[in-house]
């Protein structure tokens, strides 16, 4: 470790610090549908949205209509995307000649699309036209992720409703989501990608010849636009196979903090717009600080672990860390970070091989999902996956002090705690079920390329990867074939809606409850009491159900990595 790399994560830090506030204020006025310095461009378009799909913006929605206006939008988006993709060699904008792809890919990348997760079985370059990659994909990357902010803004609605039987309006909130957050910095991060040398254009890919006279082909396409929002939507999706290694998507270190501070950015901001709706502002700081602190220990560790290398790399007299799967323009503390980042906020984007890193430095991104991608987390989903571990974190301090738990003045009952465990404890359910069945299938066993505890590692980080919506793969696994394409969709179905549905039920809940004003036997959820008791919850829940199956392989393969054995 050095101070230059402390450094580096010192001001990626600060960074996101400093956007918590004004992003969040400006997100606050988008969701209360009060004027921005962008409503007189974008509000004649909105009304025009309305308009053309009768929609009443003044109409709210019970929770469950709300819910189910979710899952047929998603229904639909999920149709569209993969007639997109068995059809597409008869569409336009296809220079390559790409084929159609298979109906299993097909039925597993869509799935992967609307849940916000991205996992790719697939080669982007070598797979999916460009009208695949701008109509499909980057569409869908722009509409789950405003799903998952509307999903959290109705969720805080819940805690500040009081006798109320409505949690808002899902299509009103999807609509200003788009169109007032996520395009308009798209738009200008886009513009600042190609300045600095990502692609857009739609010409077809290059040949060219090298030194030693083979032939390269270099392909192009709209890259840029696709890298915004793949970033900032928190999707992760890359364009290229080599997702952010590649130099098309990341030519060079400024890019590669864009793409960092994209990924953290609204997630942050969200928990400002938390603050603010309810009231107190320090609610939300409060949040982004158990955030922070699981973050700050995640890149600490990760960042030691590869900047100290292995032992046999030690032995072999190859010091000064791990550097295995790296690219050489980022070095050991901006792919380590940028691990962390990607797997904290459900973005799946790699700019290294997490494969190649060490044992341990491979757990961090592996405990990151494991938790539920709640440490920033996806864009909303990490907020509204924070929050049921909050309801929990209450409840126990309500059964410590013997009287019923309050946050934000209301009651925490049963059917809330209920409905806050049946999210958490679907995740293992989901990839330690697919995991303990993928390990004796003979077929799924042949697609494992490494024996042993690493490849056990590989299959456990894939359903872990595909459930908490994140995306990024630890490599060394053949994924397309039937048994992962399909097996892989319905993890990734449950880890995105079953989680939301037990989240809305809450939400609507709370709001038909009557606020309750603080007393002295409140307790106080801005201290850093309550941020450790949040902290502790969360890791306590994470020992019970995660971390068993976490150790057995890559703390095995630690160990077999000092005694210099492979297995």
């Amino acid at each position: 470790m050095t101070a230059n790399g402390w450094i580096q994560i010192l001001i990626f830090c600060a960074i996101i610090v400093a956007l918590v506030a004004p992003l969040g204020a400006y997100m606050t006025r988008v969701f209360n549908g009060e004027r921005t310095f962008l409503s007189p461009v974008l509000r004649p378009i909105e009304i025009g949205l309305y308009r053309i799909a009768g929609i009443d913006e003044s109409r709210e929605q019970h929770w469950i209509m709300y819910t189910i206006a979710m899952l047929f939008f998603h229904v639909a988006g999920f149709l569209f995307l993969y007639a997109l993709m068995r059809f597409q060699e008869f569409l336009p904008l296809n220079p390559q000649g790409m084929t159609a792809v298979a109906p299993d890919l097909a039925f597993n990348t869509s799935v992967s699309f609307i849940a916000n997760t991205n996992w790719q079985n697939y080669g982007g370059e070598s797979t999916m036209s460009y009208l695949v990659q701008m109509l499909g994909l980057t569409h869908q990357n722009f509409l789950s992720a405003a799903t998952g902010m509307a999903i959290a803004v109705a969720l805080i609605r819940g805690f500040t409703r009081a006798s109320s039987r409505t949690v808002g309006n899902f299509w009103v909130d999807l609509t200003r989501s788009t169109l007032y957050i996520l395009l308009p910095i798209c738009v200008a991060g886009a513009i600042v990608l190609v300045a600095l040398g990502v692609p857009q254009n739609l010409n077809p890919y290059v040949e060219a010849t090298t030194l030693e006279g083979a032939k390269q082909t270099m392909a192009q396409g709209p890259v840029a636009s696709q890298m915004m929002i793949k970033h900032l939507g928190t999707n992760g999706g890359g364009f290229f196979n080599a997702n952010a290694a590649h130099p098309y998507e990341s030519p060079n270190a400024i890019t590669n903090l864009i793409h960092m501070v994209a990924i953290f950015a609204i997630g942050a901001g969200l928990t400002g717009v938390f603050g603010r709706l309810v009231g107190n502002r320090r609610q939300g700081w409060s949040i982004f600080a158990v955030m922070g602190i699981l973050f700050v220990a995640g890149v600490v560790v990760c960042y030691w672990a590869e900047a100290s290398g292995t032992t046999g790399l030690n032995a072999l007299g190859l010091t000064g860390g791990n550097m295995e799967g790296k690219e050489v323009r980022f070095g050991i503390p901006l792919s380590a970070m940028f691990a962390v980042v990607t797997t904290a906020a459900s973005c799946g984007a790699v700019n290294a091989m997490h494969d190649s890193f060490t044992a341990l430095g491979g757990m961090i991104p592996l405990i990151n999902m494991q938790l539920g991608e709640i440490i920033i987390g996806g864009v909303g989903a990490g907020l509204y996956g924070m929050l049921l571990f909050v309801i929990i974190a209450i409840f126990v301090a309500g059964l410590m002090v013997g009287r019923t738990p309050e946050y934000i003045g209301k009651k925490i009952e049963a059917k809330e705690v209920k409905m806050a465990m049946l999210a958490i404890l679907i995740l293992p359910l989901m990839y330690l079920g697919w995991t303990a069945i993928a390990v004796v299938y003979p077929t799924a066993v042949a697609s494992i390329a490494n024996p042993g505890p690493h490849g056990f590692s590989e299959v456990l980080y894939a359903f872990v990867s595909q459930t908490a919506n994140n995306g990024s793969a630890f490599g060394g696994l053949t994924g397309n074939i039937l048994f992962y394409n399909i097996t892989g969709g319905i993890a990734m179905l449950v880890g995105r809606f079953i989680m939301i549905i037990p989240a809305m039920a809450i939400a609507g809940s709370l709001a038909a409850k009557k606020s309750i004003p603080e007393s002295a036997g409140t307790f106080p959820t801005t201290s850093g009491l309550f941020i450790g008791l949040v902290v502790g919850v969360i890791v306590i829940i994470g020992g019970l159900t995660f971390f068993p199956a976490l150790a057995l392989g890559p703390l095995v393969d630690h160990i077999s990595m000092i005694q210099g054995q492979t297995f």
